[in-house]
């Protein structure tokens, strides 16, 4: 799909694409860092956790909301990320869960949002998280009040960034004296990379004409 179309281009196209059968892990690990677990190990239940893919209109361009990370975060510290958390009692879904972290993440309003669908869930092993991702629509840019003990910023990024190619670069970093192959999107002075990235990757296939 070309970067150039319309906002209502686009969510025409999504709405078409977000339903079964998806590209799923195929789409996924494109973006994945190498190595790295896909699954649980034997034995191991992970927490379920909803991210939401909020997207809405700034000036002319369909616009993707990413956080980053504040420093005092216990897993993924400093990281960019998606808006959501763990599923809690009292959410009737993970599209639930999803909606309330991310009010309570960045303060805006999720009454309104037109869901538009959910992608495939994604296991990430140093949180021990099975992230179910749903993408949303807000037909106007959202006021914000994010959590500073959790938001250290707010990164409003046009969608058609992640279709360009030149946004996917790759690096080798050194963790615990292994070399790992890490994909990521440059966004700025940011890399968006591990989880965020696998999940992004799948809603590039999808604006491209990529299913299962």
């Amino acid at each position: 799909m070309r970067p150039s179309l319309t906002i209502d281009d686009v969510r025409i196209a999504l709405r078409s694409a977000v339903r079964p059968p998806l590209p799923g892990l195929r789409a996924q690990i494109t973006m994945a860092p190498r190595p790295r677990s896909l699954r649980p190990a034997s034995g191991v239940e992970p927490r379920q956790a909803g991210v939401l893919l909020l997207l809405y209109p700034v000036a002319d361009a369909l616009t993707l909301l990413l956080t980053v990370r504040t420093s005092a975060l216990h897993h993924h510290s400093g990281q960019v990320s998606l808006p959501g958390g763990g599923w809690e009692e009292g959410d009737g879904s993970l599209q639930e869960t999803a909606k309330r972290e991310a009010w309570e993440e960045v303060g805006a309003s999720c009454d309104e949002l037109e869901m538009i669908g959910a992608l495939t869930e994604l296991y990430i092993p140093p949180s021990n998280n099975c992230v179910h991702p749903f993408v949303a629509y807000a037909s106007q840019r959202p006021i914000f009040d994010p959590d500073p003990s959790e938001v250290a910023e707010l990164l409003e990024v046009p969608l058609s960034l992640f279709l360009d190619p030149a946004a996917r670069r790759e690096e080798v970093w050194t963790r615990q004296d292994e070399d790992i192959h890490v994909p990521f999107y440059a966004v700025g002075e940011h890399k968006v990379w591990g989880a965020t990235a696998m999940i992004l990757a799948e809603l590039v296939a999808l604006l491209q004409g990529g299913r299962a």
